[in-house]
């Protein structure tokens, strides 16, 4: 932890989401947190959220005053989500943040990209992925994560905002309870959830696009730069859990012709 890290007014999109909400308790320590959620019965005990719905830029505005950080984790989350959904909630309401920053004089937005930016490339099982190939949406979901990074990147290249985008994998507390294989292999752990987002609130770099995954062994979505770039060391693997068994496939075990349908 740096120096001035307990200074960063840091907010939390989405807090009373999965992600959110994890994190609402484990930056708690380290930050000086803002939290926002669009239902005031959801909040966190003892905590007060800020209401807003990210659809409208004025109340959007409203919960830049004094931050250094968004970290935003608000949005649809299901890769079935439909277009309406995505179009609100992962287009326009990521616009509203990064224009909202943007205006505010905010340091850093981190935005929830997905690894469904590129779920062609595991559908197909053309791996190994890198950060840097062509997006290969998944769905309508995977979709709107495209363009989030990329607006993310004119935000950064236009007005200097720096942007951190973190394609997060498959964030559970029991890896074990998924079926497919290529959910373990993309699984994020809790704890290592909290270390990559505290990464990057707190790297060096100004724009990138980062996979963030825990350290499982049969992952095929490079890191190199999640770990050169963001100082970011995963700790945990889906194979180091209590009953944990992998087998093997060379190449990667095939996946569903449907994916991400039903995941």
């Amino acid at each position: 932890m740096t120096g001035n890290t307990a200074r960063r007014r840091v907010l939390i999109t989405g807090a009373t989401g999965g992600i959110g909400s994890h994190l609402a308790r484990t930056l708690t320590e380290d930050y000086e947190l803002v939290l926002h959620g669009r239902d005031p019965d959801e909040a966190p005990p003892g905590r007060q959220l800020r209401l807003a719905d990210l659809a409208d830029l004025e109340e959007v505005a409203a919960l830049m005053d004094g931050v250094d950080t968004v970290v935003h984790m608000a949005g649809a989350s299901s890769p079935e989500s439909s277009w309406e959904a995505v179009l609100e909630a992962n287009i326009v309401g990521v616009r509203n943040v990064l224009e909202t920053a943007h205006r505010a004089g905010v340091r850093r937005v981190v935005l929830a990209s997905s690894n469904h930016a590129f779920g062609m490339y595991d559908r197909h099982e053309l791996w190994p992925v890198y950060p840097d190939q062509p997006p290969r949406a998944d769905s309508l979901y995977g979709v709107s994560k495209v363009f989030g990074e990329t607006l993310g990147r004119f935000y950064h290249d236009e007005h200097g905002l720096d942007v951190i985008c973190l394609r997060i994998g498959w964030f559970s507390e029991d890896p074990l309870e998924a079926e497919e294989e290529i959910l373990r292999a993309m699984w994020l752990s809790p704890a290592d959830c909290t270390e990559v987002v505290r990464c990057a609130i707190e790297a060096e770099v100004r724009f990138g696009l980062y996979y963030a995954i825990s350290d499982n062994p049969d992952r095929r979505w490079s890191m190199t730069n999640t770990h050169l770039e963001l100082g970011y060391r995963p700790r945990d693997a889906w194979t180091s859990l209590p009953g944990a068994r992998e087998h093997v496939v060379e190449g990667g075990a095939p996946v569903r012709d449907s994916w991400p349908r039903g995941s």
